[in-house]
This record gives structure tokens, sequence and C-alpha cells, in this order.
């Protein structure tokens, strides 16, 4: 999985973005503090902030819609923003924290659990949240699902990585790195159940409805033992689950030229 993620077809969103500061920051403060710095993304007001130490951010739309909904982009904020753009559109907000490198472990848990208590006491955001797992964020978002199922309204996952035994997998150069964010050896983790596709019960047990979309043909994160295997699992266990799959499609370009289906799964399901 290439760490820049830009292969967007029509790249203006991204330059766009990049321009008016979708990256963050350089430089933030090493520990909580309650200082906010206000800019600008795609016109709409962007909110910096640091928590547990980690930089942090909130997009809030010109127009907020009643109970304050979001999103929560868990990777990869600013790419590929068809969705997210759509859903501020309609009032929503949008959520990031860097998590990065951490895989979806237990700690990386409790730093988005820091976040979630910040956002919904400081800017009210609703209790109940839309988790956008792209990627390697699928690992964070459906975790955070599985952890505290009766936080999370839906799930969008576009090419996520499911199963860590899938990516990055025991021949790549990140599996140390992730066997330790875990604390197992790979002995271990041959048999442990940590992945998204391990932690099933408790999203279904609380009916949280989940849009997939992914290529067939993704050379970064297979889909056949990532999302297909969810699907595959998740309808057996009486879910409920919707597909996009782009035959031949690779791992990028992410979502849809068109997100309105991914939009309006979310905003009929979003509670």
């Amino acid at each position: 999985m290439k760490s820049d993620h830009v292969h967007f077809p029509g790249r203006l969103l991204r330059v766009l973005a990049v321009l008016s500061g979708s990256i963050l920051p350089a430089t933030m403060p090493a520990a909580d503090s309650p200082a906010v710095t206000s800019s600008e993304w795609l016109g709409c007001k962007r909110l910096d902030f640091v928590v547990e130490g980690r930089p942090a951010l909130l997009i809030v739309p010109n127009a907020p819609a009643p109970g304050h909904p979001w999103i929560w982009r868990t990777e990869w904020f600013g790419d590929f923003p068809q969705v997210d753009l759509a859903l501020v559109a309609r009032g929503w907000h949008v959520g990031y924290m860097n998590v990065k490198d951490m895989y979806g472990c237990p700690r990386s848990m409790a730093l988005l659990d820091a976040y979630y208590q910040r956002v919904t006491k400081d800017h009210g955001l609703a209790p109940k949240v839309v988790m956008e797992g792209f990627s390697r964020g699928g690992l964070y978002a459906f975790n955070f699902a599985a952890t505290w199922p009766e936080r999370v309204s839906a799930i969008y996952l576009d090419a996520p990585v499911l199963d860590l035994k899938s990516w990055p997998g025991p021949k790549h150069p990140l599996w140390a790195e992730c066997l330790a964010s875990y604390g197992l050896t790979a002995e271990q983790m041959a048999t442990a159940k940590v992945s998204p596709i391990d932690r099933i019960e408790p999203v279904v047990r609380a009916g949280i409805p989940i849009f997939g979309v992914s290529g067939d043909a993704d050379e970064a994160v297979a889909y056949e033992a990532n999302l297909a295997e969810l699907v595959k699992r998740y309808r057996a266990a009486g879910g409920t689950l919707e597909v996009v799959i782009k035959p031949g499609g690779k791992h990028h370009p992410h979502s849809l030229e068109n997100p309105a289906p991914i939009v309006e799964f979310l905003l009929a399901h979003a509670r």
C-alpha cells in the first residue's frame, strides 16, 4: 500500500485539499491543549487541535444539520473526499485523528476513544457516528465499531484491510511493526482474534449496517481475503451489508466517481 495514497481521476479536489490545508500541520503541540486553530478546507471551517498528543481535526459544515451528525475518516484524510464533501454539503461534520501505523490495536482504540469524548463533549457531535475506513483505515473503523458498537450508526468501508494476516501479512516489511503494536508474536497472531474479520459478532448484534466498495483486482489489499470475506460472514450472521464491486478495479482510485449510492445508504441508516 503506497503511503502517498494519491491517484485521483480529476485531481482538482486533491490539489484544492492540499492548498487549503487538508494535510496535517508539520508541527503541533506535544500535549493536549484546549487551543484550537481555525482554517478553511474546501469552503468549510477546519478546526485543528491535539488529543493525547496526537494531531486531530474536525471539519465544520456551514449549516450544521440538526443533531450534528458526523462521519469519521480513520485514515487518509482529504484523499478521494467525494462522500465526505457530499455529507458536509448536507450539514455533516467530518472527523479525523492521526493514529497512523498502529494497525487498529487496543492502544489506537484508546486514542480514538479520547477523540470521541473530546468532540462529542466540546463540539456537541451526535453520540452515534458513521465510521469511514479507507484501505488500512478499515482496521480502525471496524475495530472501533466492534469495541463500542453503541457509538456507531453505520460503517463505510473502501478497499478495506480487515484481516491482518492478509495485510500487512507475514511477508510484508511492516509485519514486525504490526506484531509489536499488538504485543504478539507471529505464533500468537496466527490464532489471535484481533482482526476485524474475527470481530463481527458485536457489530452484527448491534444492527450496524455496512456499505462496502472495492475493486475485485485490488493488488494491495486482496479483495477475497478482506471485503469479500466480510460480505460472506456478515450476511451469514444476519447483518445488513451492501457492496459495490468494481470489475477489474485496483486499489486506486477509492470511492465512486458518483458517490450517491454510498451517501444515500448512510443518510438512510445513520441514526
